[in-house]
């Protein structure tokens, strides 16, 4: 019973993570039709650039983490069968 507890708990939390994502987009989104019909693109190509970057670094900071976990896993193997 508390494992169906605490998992409605969790959908419940992110689900009200992504309510509050979908708010900041609509804002960004404004932002960037404004500036492109009044022929400023730099800003757009600035928010594009940054939208990249944080997609991409959680990624890279797990695979970083993996790397080294399967690097000292295999080094602590070949000593076991050393």
């Amino acid at each position: 019973m508390k494992l169906v507890v605490r998992g409605s708990l969790l959908t419940f939390l992110f689900a009200m993570v992504q309510l509050s994502a979908t708010a900041q987009c609509a804002m960004c989104r404004a932002t960037l039709e404004n500036n492109v019909s009044n022929g400023n693109i730099g800003i757009a190509a600035g928010i594009n650039f940054g939208i990249m970057y944080l997609f991409a670094a959680p990624y890279l900071v797990i695979a970083t983490i993996a790397y080294f976990w399967y690097k000292s896993s295999k080094n602590a193997r070949t000593k076991k069968y050393a």
